[in-house]
């Protein structure tokens, strides 16, 4: 098994290289989460994919997402241009879709903001930004497997956030700061854009930014005393809440 996931570590990497499947020989596993490749980017994309190609923030969130559930079928995960469609989750092909251009508007916002791209702050805060996408949709998947009751558009879109919480909250203090940088992230890009978006089935920015925190600072307070707030009393129970509802839905797929 160990070999046979070596071998596909290899393959991926080739795959994320070139969009010719032919190039690897080692067949796509039958179940769980798969980076398939990259596909080439569009010119005002090509430094957001040259990141997630370096940095490999796809495949390490897949690992990390394979350790923790057992997928009755494959959810592959492809990065490409999107022109505007956005990255989400395709139930029927059961796919990930990564938007390069979704990246490269963070970068823009980042670097706005003071964290210059090329800098370890601005590609660190880069990372966690894909980190938290990705898991948002891992989330969808994980939704769709379980085939767990239609609530609507809006009460899934809050659900997939907060198994990205529960994802990068297992992670420890990385993944604490990993939440608090996509909060910044959906702060910025609250300020850059004010108004709602009616047909935008997520919460507003501004509230998946106070929800995350909320998180943070619910599953541990010792360690981030100055988000306390009187706003923030009931954090600690809510974290608990989300943790006990994801783990008991998870329960058929989890591997520990």
């Amino acid at each position: 098994m160990e070999k046979r996931r070596v071998a596909w570590g290899l393959c991926a990497a080739l795959l994320s290289l070139s969009a010719t499947a032919t190039a690897c020989e080692v067949p796509l596993p039958e179940k769980g989460f798969v980076v398939v490749r990259h596909e080439k980017a569009a010119a005002a994309d090509a430094e957001s994919a040259r990141f997630l190609k370096q940095w490999g923030i796809d495949t390490m969130s897949v690992d990390q997402l394979n350790a923790y559930v057992d997928l009755p079928y494959r959810v592959t995960v492809v990065s490409r241009s999107c022109a505007g469609e956005g990255t989400g989750y395709d139930p029927d092909a059961h796919r990930i879709e990564l938007c390069y251009d979704d990246f490269t508007e963070d970068l823009e916002l980042l670097r706005r903001a003071g964290a210059g791209a090329g800098t370890a702050t601005g590609d660190e805060a880069l990372s966690d930004l894909v980190r938290e996408t990705l898991y948002h949709e891992a989330g969808h998947a994980l939704l769709d497997a379980l085939d767990l009751p239609d609530e609507g558009d809006r009460a899934e879109e809050d659900a997939a956030d907060r198994f990205a919480r529960l994802m990068l909250l297992g992670e420890g203090k990385s993944g604490e700061t990993a939440l608090l940088t996509a909060a910044r992230g959906y702060d910025l890009a609250a300020a850059d854009a004010p108004e709602t978006d009616p047909q935008d089935e997520h919460a507003p920015d501004a509230e998946r930014a106070e929800a995350h925190r909320c998180a943070v600072y619910g599953a541990a307070p010792a360690r981030h005393e100055d988000l306390a707030t009187p706003a923030r009393a009931g954090c600690g129970a809510t974290w608990i809440r989300t943790r006990d509802t994801w783990t008991r839905d998870l329960a058929p797929l989890l591997r520990r």
